[in-house]
């Protein structure tokens, strides 16, 4: 995919992530020097983000694709207030328990979008 200014973009969903996630058409400064710090400092904070994610699908023992990064994000201002309360100390620990599940970190699949396995033996029960 090539972008309007000529600016070819392999992962073409994830750029769209970082630009919802961090507001990258929100630039701070108008060098193009700037704007390289920007765009890095965005990658390197959703490298780091993809690695907690990863990190509670493991505490979790799901799979990584079952964690919603977005709600992650908003979930660290929640762990935020609990770690200044004194309450909280690492954010895996944090996400993966029970009582912080009102966050909705985990992805669920709805009862309507589950598909059954079609039994195709000679005697289905």
């Amino acid at each position: 995919n090539i972008c309007p200014n000529g600016i070819i973009e392999p992962y073409p969903n994830l750029s769209n992530s970082l630009s919802y996630l961090f507001f990258i058409p929100y630039l701070w400064t108008g060098s193009i020097n700037g704007i390289k710090i920007q765009i890095w400092a965005a990658w390197l904070f959703y490298a780091v983000l993809l690695d907690v994610a990863d990190s509670i699908a493991d505490e979790l023992e799901l799979c990584s694709e079952k964690i919603f990064v977005e709600m992650l994000w908003g979930g660290f201002y929640h762990f935020n207030h609990a770690s200044s309360r004194g309450t909280a100390f690492d954010p895996i620990a944090y996400f993966s328990a029970r009582e912080n599940q009102e966050l909705r970190i985990v992805k669920y699949e709805h009862k309507s979008r589950i598909r059954q396995q079609l039994n195709v033996s000679a005697y289905p029960t």
